[in-house]
């Protein structure tokens, strides 16, 4: 994330007044095999207001102060992960030739005016040399030393609108053969340029990686290395070049962190003509695209999640509505249960901001919002469901995305400013209920990849294959039973691009065409517009359109639609339409209400539910998925359980004995928040106590079978005992 990241030499501290000089005992040890499955990233020392007690604290920075920061988070318990930016950061030393004795001012990102691309003063964005990667590793190798358990590599990104240094002409020179050309000047030119700053933070990391992968040999560790990075449709959006897909291919690569948050996800988008934001609908998206990125490839994704964001001009009921937003769209992944649940916690629990209808006011967080946060963090643990069941719209579509989205958003032709190429054929089919999903191109060629899919839909307006290779088991999933909607009027300029369609021997006019000759579409037999066409045990049809104009159009919505049910129904796909998205995943419900949906009544959920973002934790019957409305529910019928147990808690709360008449907890949570423990038990509590002393804010109901019990978080562990 764009705020608070740092650079390899310098590293600004704001040290906490809540800092306690005394180490408090280590919080009880876990099963080694369900640790790491949330984590948060600080550029402090431990303090209060940062002990969010996840299972892994990630140090940012590796400047000289570096072991100390990790020491004290280490004496606390917490498994230490580093990380550091790649594209940005206080990199001095690097630019005036401290490092190698080279001046390398020239490496900074630049725009056509001759003005460095800059993050501040001289924090310039990089285009990254030969040297840039030893640079990086040299940092790096202070974090192994200090024993961080993983690398994380934040960002690498390069502006389209850079390229005009005299470092990328050399490395254009050096790629091409040829001499460089000003990116602005063909479209040919602008990607060749975005496919050079692709290749070159590819390079950059790799380099890394590959020292990490030799600092294992030599010392036995398992050191894995990460990349924190936002999503390609964010990506894309913003007009940003970044590896992306590309990574997971590389040696030392174990995965990603989805840097999906109110920031990226409220960025406007175009549906039924109207531009507004719709921060589920893209968080939603974006998260899928995240996942697809490593689906069948072995790697590891986690979701970030963020209490407030960049921004620190909203005000708190802003940031609680759309981290509701963000963080419901983040659990539609069933296959995902790893969580970064904060970046700078010490931003969400000791920042200030406008309040609401006074901003010259600020104010800290509402202590409702604080145990709502440390509730649904503490649940994020136990998402690792081996369960997960859909309960509304047809599953099984996906919408075709590549890394080539990020080559064709710069001059000289106009692009679509608001990415509706791909948002034109997705937004359609989620806003009816249908849980669409991002599929990476570049991954079709991983055996299975396709196999949860039913039908694609696929464009290459604003995007092209970059190799041949992904037509063929594009063209075999058809022809197995898959229904592929193409929704392309070939008017793209980018079609004309170098590129292997129309080189080495090739002549084909567009990338679709070669993948029509896949499907058996050449001479007489070609495809005919708008029919559907038997291929195989599949189908095809081609709707001859630009899906950008879809989306600008108040109607656009149900050509996409009726489009793709026609092909479905071919297909032998059940069709079923709704006003909300519904996943059972476990004992959990998630569940959000969809806006410009369906005229269907609200669908109603019946049972004993705890709503997770209800800080007072109150049982519900009834739930009314209205929409707008996001729901991270508890179902109590589906974890009845005779003993006394834990339901849920605003504060990390770790089971530590019991026998007939008592049972414990070992709790602990951000410092100065209020708590709520709440447990399923048939026995009436005699008494509560905390660390010894008696509790007299607790409630039983007899009716429920619960027992709430309220007292203010401590940053260090402490017992809580109920005797029956």
């Amino acid at each position: 994330m764009h705020c608070l990241v740092l650079g390899l030499s310098v590293l600004l501290l704001v040290t906490s007044p809540l800092f306690a000089a005394d180490i408090p005992p280590a919080f009880p040890a876990e099963p080694e095999q369900v640790l790491e499955r949330t984590c948060f990233q600080t550029a402090q020392a431990w303090s209060g207001a940062g002990n969010l007690r996840s299972d892994v604290a990630i140090v940012y920075g590796v400047d000289p102060g570096l072991p100390q920061r990790i020491q004290t988070w280490r004496d606390r318990s917490y498994r230490i992960h580093v990380m550091t930016g790649v594209s940005w950061g206080s990199y001095q030393d690097y630019l005036y030739g401290r490092f190698d004795g080279v001046n390398h001012e020239d490496e900074a990102q630049t725009e056509r005016n001759g003005q460095k691309i800059s993050h501040g003063g001289d924090v310039y964005y990089m285009c990254p040399g030969t040297n840039f990667g030893k640079f990086l590793s040299v940092g790096v190798q202070r974090a192994l030393d200090a024993g961080a358990e993983a690398i994380h590599l934040e960002e690498p990104e390069f502006w389209v609108r850079g390229g005009y240094s005299e470092g990328f002409k050399r490395e254009w020179r050096d790629f091409y053969g040829e001499d460089w050309q000003s990116p602005h000047s063909s479209v040919d030119a602008q990607w060749r340029a975005s496919k050079l700053k692709y290749f070159l933070y590819r390079r950059a990391l790799q380099q890394v990686f590959d020292h990490v992968q030799a600092f294992n040999r030599r010392t036995g560790r398992t050191v894995r290395c990460y990349v924190p990075t936002h999503s390609l449709l964010n990506y894309a959006h913003w007009r940003i070049v970044s590896p992306e897909s590309s990574l997971a291919r590389l040696d030392g690569c174990d995965g990603y962190i989805a840097q999906v948050w109110t920031g990226t996800a409220r960025t406007p988008n175009l549906f039924r003509g109207e531009l507004r934001e719709r921060t589920f609908e893209t968080a939603f998206l974006e998260y899928g695209a995240m996942q697809n990125l490593v689906r069948a490839t072995g790697r590891t994704v986690w979701y970030l999640n963020d209490p407030v964001e960049d921004s620190p001009n909203h005000d708190w009921e802003d940031y609680r509505v759309n981290w509701e937003s963000t963080l419901v769209a983040s659990l539609f992944q069933p296959e995902v249960w790893r969580y970064e649940v904060a970046p700078w916690p010490e931003r969400v629990f000791g920042g200030h901001y406008p309040k609401k209808g006074k901003p010259a006011e600020r104010e800290s967080i509402p202590p409702t919002y604080a145990t709502e946060l440390q509730t649904v963090m503490s649940a994020l643990n136990d998402l690792n469901q081996p369960r997960g069941e859909w309960d509304c719209g047809t599953t099984g579509i996906g919408v075709v995305v590549s890394d080539s989205l990020m080559f064709q958003r710069g001059e000289p032709t106009p692009s679509d400013p608001h990415l509706s190429h791909v948002y034109g054929l997705a937004l359609p089919l989620l806003k009816r209920g249908m849980p669409i999903t991002p599929v990476q191109l570049e991954n079709v060629t991983v055996p299975h990849y396709l196999d949860a899919f039913h039908v694609l839909l696929l464009t290459y307006h604003g995007l092209k294959p970059l190799g041949s290779e992904v037509h063929p088991p594009l063209a075999d999933w058809v022809k197995r039973g898959g229904a592929l909607v193409v929704i392309d009027d070939d008017t793209d300029p980018y079609n004309r691009v170098r590129e292997w369609w129309n080189n080495d021997g090739r002549s084909y006019a567009t990338p679709r065409e070669h993948l029509f000759e896949q499907l058996g579409f050449t001479g007489n037999q070609r495809a005919p517009e708008g029919k559907l066409i038997n291929v195989g045990k599949g189908t095809v049809l081609w709707l001859r359109e630009n899906p950008a104009m879809l989306a600008s159009n108040p109607t656009g919505d149900e050509r996409v639609v009726e489009t793709t049910k026609q092909a479905a129904k071919r297909a032998g796909v059940r069709w079923r339409e709704s006003n909300y998205l519904l996943l059972r995943r476990g004992p959990y419900v998630v569940a959000a209400g969809l806006e410009e949906s369906t005229g269907s009544e609200p669908r109603i959920l019946q049972g004993r539910f705890i709503n997770l973002f209800d800080p007072k934790l109150r049982v519900r019957e009834r739930i009314s998925l209205l929409p707008a409305s996001r729901y991270f529910l508890l179902d109590l019928e589906a974890t009845y359980a005779r003993e006394t147990r834990l339901v849920a808690s605003a504060c990390k709360a770790l089971p530590a004995k019991r026998d007939a008449n008592s049972f414990s907890l070992v709790v602990e949570g951000v410092s100065n928040t209020p708590a709520v423990v709440l447990l399923s038990t048939s026995k009436a509590p005699r008494s509560v106590a905390l660390a010894g002393l008696a509790l007299q804010d607790f409630e039983y109901s007899s009716g429920e079978r619960l027992l709430w019990i309220r007292f203010p978080n401590e940053a260090k562990p402490r017992e809580l005992s109920v005797r029956f």
